[in-house]
């Protein structure tokens, strides 16, 4: 049976996870946001087309 080989490097440096994460966390509230906004798009089509 074959081990599974970790793909990804964790930084090595406390600069480096504190950059990773920032990073991780602006794609986060990005693509949240984005979401949020076509649901709001998406909700007020509803709106003006069913009413």
């Amino acid at each position: 049976m074959a081990l599974p080989t970790n793909s990804t490097v964790a930084p090595l440096t406390e600069d480096a996870f504190l950059a990773d994460r920032q990073k991780f966390w602006g794609s986060f509230t990005g693509a949240t946001t984005g979401a949020v906004v076509v649901m709001v798009v998406l909700l007020v089509a509803m709106a003006v087309f069913l009413a």
